[in-house]
């Protein structure tokens, strides 16, 4: 599934930089997220992509110190060590010893206004029209940092929010809400392996973004799920 997904992501940004010079995408962490972006740092076809026309940012965070292994932005290192991307375009979300502190809803107004300061008139919104925008599927259906139920997917109106006592260990966090989510134009919800076999068939099934969050990410062209054989077994065809 991972090297299937980063072949269509190298096509998706290659199309997107043929069209309109530049590409951006937000990249998402965990086991499936991971295995993304080692597929494409050992793509051969890698090279076909821009990387220094390329913006990166990524959907949620954990609110640790800088350089911590648990570190979306940390664990990505396998990709963005590997390509030449240009440092200003790269926008990871900020560390708990970072400028903001100890403070995770400054941290989260910090991202929020950055991306409202790169979102162009084209995009009609308060972030800008990413063209792919990738999120992992957990075994409670949660995507980012939005968890079922919890008051961070309820958000209707900001854009990044501080996560407070999330049910996954760290209890902080920083995250896109499904406003910003659903601004992209292409959301590509990734899950892999038979423990999320039981998400993927609950979020498919509709109940509502607050019992299942996946199911309320969307985008505005396209809403793709990529899976493999085992996380797709209790779909019914």
């Amino acid at each position: 599934m991972a090297r299937a997904a980063a072949a269509r992501l190298i096509t998706r940004v290659v199309d997107a930089q043929a069209a309109r010079g530049t590409a951006s995408v937000v990249l998402t962490g965990g086991r499936n997220g991971n295995a993304l972006l080692a597929a494409l740092a050992e793509s051969p076809a890698r090279d076909a992509v821009d990387w220094a026309r390329l913006d990166v940012w990524w959907g949620d965070e954990r609110f640790l110190p800088d350089g911590d292994p648990e570190r979306n932005v940390t664990q990505a290192a396998v990709l963005l060590d590997a390509v030449p991307l240009d440092p200003a375009r790269v926008h990871p979300m900020a560390p708990s010893d970072g400028p903001y502190g100890s403070d995770v809803d400054a941290a989260a107004a910090a991202y929020a206004a950055e991306l409202a300061a790169a979102a162009g008139p084209e995009d009609h919104a308060r972030v800008p029209a990413f063209d792919v925008l990738m999120l992992g599927v957990g075994p409670d259906t949660h995507v980012a940092s939005l968890f079922p139920e919890h008051p961070a997917v309820r958000e209707d109106v900001r854009t990044v929010v501080g996560v407070h006592g999330s049910p996954k260990p760290p209890p902080l966090r920083v995250s896109l809400t499904l406003p910003a989510i659903r601004a992209a134009h292409e959301v590509w919800l990734l899950a892999a392996g038979e423990d999320k076999a039981g998400a993927v068939a609950l979020a498919l099934s509709e109940p509502g973004g607050l019992q299942a969050p996946a199911s309320a990410a969307r985008g505005l062209t396209r809403t793709l799920w990529l899976l493999d054989a085992a996380a797709a077994a209790k779909l019914s065809v």
